[in-house]
């Protein structure tokens, strides 16, 4: 059993590899030199000689947005034809970066696969990458004139498919919060009750949508159960979104942009707390991933290995688990470091350091 990890920066990809023990890495890049690289994604569902394939967007300041693909672990790289998702001449839209690729739910067609890009729209393709659609309710829908932009930009950055049924998917847009379809995207609907939207005035603080959530992951023993991490507050949904509670208390900040579940585990999951607007770094400048192994009723930080003194932040997709029995965490971090842990964030090591500023983070058994 081997290990591929893919890391996507501001300035190119790059891709390591490593053996089950994930201890020693061999790392090629950069691929895609001097483009954003937001969105990996790895899939199983294809790929050749035992090896998965691997998407990569990629953003060019002179090409624009493409969607690539390798089956060889990078050796070489497709374009998906036409580059990846394109709104159609005279929409008045252009697609800026693809923010979010996912595969489709195990439950439905092995060829879906999605997007989510900047400006606020979502995607879907139906022939592995082939041609996308724009799902057209969601672009059309009356809320959208009304959702702003974070800091980086206007961004479907989680696409959830319900791992059961292929109907159903949960996405989530900074800013704007989170939408579901329960009706294979004919139509969509805000859930966002209970979700705080702190930049606010008071009493207009719980609005149907309009919050910066900045990253939402599913709970794979209990798809049911979505964790979400907010722009001021982490929550947790045991209703497939229909509401949420704060599980914030016991964190040292409620700050942050990745929430990550644990791939076997059931009610486990790993923030990366910052101290909010006013300091984009961790609570005394000191990194450590908070863990809650009962839903985020209690939190405790592990960090050994980690950096004590530590003035970057973590983006949204900037930590992630693989799927080995023995679970491996990463994170990835704005000065260009790599680290993993595969004793539940116990302790870290390093897999890369001095890489340009990460924006994203995927990694795979295979």
């Amino acid at each position: 059993m081997a290990t591929v990890l893919m890391i996507g920066t501001r300035k190119g990809l790059w891709i390591a590899t490593s053996d089950a023990d994930r201890e020693e890495w061999a790392v090629t890049g950069p691929h895609h030199d001097m483009e954003e690289v937001y969105s990996c994604l790895i899939d199983p569902r294809h790929g050749s000689a035992g090896r998965p394939r691997l998407f990569a967007g990629a953003s060019s300041s002179w090409l624009g947005p493409q969607v690539r693909w390798s089956d060889d672990l990078g050796a070489t790289w497709q374009e998906t034809p036409g580059g990846g998702p394109r709104f159609t001449e005279g929409a008045g839209a252009s697609v800026e970066r693809v923010w979010q690729l996912a595969a489709g739910s195990p439950a439905g067609d092995d060829g879906v696969l999605w997007a989510g890009t900047e400006p606020g729209a979502v995607w879907r393709s139906r022939d592995a990458g082939e041609t996308f659609e724009l799902e057209e309710s969601l672009w059309q829908h009356p809320h959208r004139a009304s959702w702003g932009e974070g800091f980086g930009g206007q961004a479907f950055h989680t696409i959830l498919p319900h791992p059961r049924d292929p109907a159903s998917v949960t996405v989530a847009i900074s800013t704007g919060g989170v939408y579901q379809s329960a009706d294979d995207g004919a139509t969509w609907m805000p859930r966002n009750r209970g979700i705080r939207a702190g930049f606010l005035p008071e009493g207009q603080q719980f609005p149907e949508f309009g919050q910066c959530v900045h990253k939402v992951a599913r709970d794979p023993s209990r798809p049911e159960r979505l964790y979400l991490q907010n722009h001021g507050g982490v929550y947790r949904s045991d209703d497939e979104a229909a509401s949420w509670t704060s599980i914030a208390g016991g964190l040292p900040a409620d700050f942050g942009f990745p929430v990550v579940a644990h791939p076997h585990r059931p009610d486990t999951l790993f923030v990366f707390p910052l101290g909010g607007g006013e300091c984009r770094y961790p609570p005394e400048g000191r990194a450590s991933v908070w863990a809650s192994t009962d839903a985020g009723e209690s939190w405790s930080p592990r960090g050994t290995g980690l950096p004590e003194r530590f003035f970057v932040g973590v983006l949204r997709d900037a930590m992630c688990a693989d799927d080995h029995e023995t679970a491996g965490l990463y994170l990835g971090a704005r000065d260009g470091s790599v680290w993993v842990s595969t004793d539940g964030g116990g302790s870290w090591r390093s897999v890369v350091a001095h890489l340009p500023d990460v924006v994203a983070v995927r990694a795979a058994s295979y």
